[in-house]
């Protein structure tokens, strides 16, 4: 039986038989999922997902990893209603990022001994693919460096602007240097959620695709989901069963990344009906439920990260409570959510001491979640 002593008010017999089947190894179909999101005991959902983490998890250590998102242009046509990073083609503001500076980024990201850039960045309506292939090799060709780069998004513009099918596009960007793709992008997989938030963006089925192309083309991508804007409890659910129902088939994702929508700036901070719905107030209670949830549902996907960017480092710590296993990056530098309003930030002595201050030891990773050693500074 579950280990829990349940309180009548807040865990259920029903809850309580569902945390013990998910303790069992046993798969939770949707409708335990969406039950589990009416438990008002966060604490119970936080000690099964750690046990469920501790299962998969036995060693003595939590991850981390060092590594750069560098933004290569904030020129978007997507224009989605919640980034207030993005700029449109004329505005003043828009750049192209230059050799110089990349190189430059890339070499201080070496020298605080990261292994890993992470480049995303707007739909550009004129940079062809050539620009990025060329991007991707005169990286490679200065640098022994993992590039994680372009998300599902980026991949269906390249696609489309280039009149090329999306299995071509990943094909010439992995010859070019590209090692892996991030999961950005996929907000909820919901299309009444995109056409709401981002109806220019890719449809959630187009995003599914470009990952399981990746992941049959051999390469590695991450999965994410932010939350917290105009999903329903059942979309968050239908979101969590599609990157389940893709990782059976594939196997391709290394982790599972959540975090928070953050309003401030964005379209939807300005729309009254968003104030309405409480958009961009998600607490900390909402997302620690869901990262457990999401342990105990993802049964399939080994690692699940925090999100400090967005949760700050204490609620990230107690992540580690509550199923996830990995700190996420030191982020050296961070553009997306700092526009957004919200200005964390973490150098590796601090995040590797909130690690070992719950007794773990800090291990910094690769983005296959090979521990190595790090660069002497």
């Amino acid at each position: 039986m579950f280990s829990i002593t349940p309180n009548p008010s807040f865990l259920s017999n029903e809850i309580e038989d569902i945390l013990e089947k998910s303790l069992n190894n046993k798969r939770l179909s949707s409708q335990e999922c969406l039950k589990l999101f009416s438990a008002k005991d966060i604490t119970s959902l936080g000690i099964a997902a750690d046990e469920v983490c501790r299962e998969k998890h036995p060693e003595n250590y939590k991850t981390y990893i060092i590594d750069r998102n560098i933004n290569y242009t904030n020129i978007c046509t997507s224009g989605c209603k919640f980034c207030a990073f993005y700029r449109d083609v004329e505005h003043s503001d828009g750049y192209v990022i230059s050799k110089d500076s990349l190189f430059k980024k890339t070499d201080e990201t070496l020298a605080l001994g990261g292994r890993q850039i992470l480049m995303q960045g707007g739909l550009h309506p004129s940079l062809k693919l050539n620009f990025y292939v060329d991007l991707l090799k005169s990286i490679k060709a200065k640098y022994d460096i993992h590039i994680h780069a372009f998300s599902p998004p980026e991949i269906v513009h390249f696609s489309k602007l280039n009149c090329i099918p999306i299995r071509t596009v990943i094909q010439k960007l992995k010859e070019a240097g590209l090692d892996s793709i991030p999961g950005g992008g996929a907000e909820i997989l919901v299309d009444r959620c995109r056409n709401l938030l981002s109806p220019k963006k890719c449809t959630a089925q187009e995003w599914l695709d470009v990952m399981r192309e990746a992941h049959k083309l051999g390469m590695r991508t991450t999965t994410t989901m932010m939350f917290g804007h105009v999903e329903t409890i059942d979309e968050r659910v239908e979101h969590l069963e599609k990157i389940r129902e893709l990782q059976d088939e594939t196997g391709g994702f290394t982790a599972f990344i959540a975090w928070t929508f953050q309003s401030k700036n964005t379209q939807l901070d300005t729309d009254p009906s968003s104030k309405r719905s409480g958009m961009g107030l998600i607490g900390s209670y909402d997302y620690l439920k869901t990262i457990a949830i999401s342990r105990l549902y993802l049964d399939n996907v080994i690692n699940i990260q925090a999100s400090w960017v967005t949760q700050g480092p204490k609620i990230a710590q107690l992540s580690l409570k509550f199923g996830a296993n990995d700190m996420g990056s030191t982020m050296i530098e961070e553009n997306v959510v700092r526009a957004a309003g919200v200005s964390y930030r973490m150098d590796k002595e601090e995040l590797e001491s909130l690690i070992n201050d719950l007794g773990y030891k800090a291990k910094q990773r690769d983005l296959y979640y090979h521990v190595i050693e790090p660069v002497p500074l």
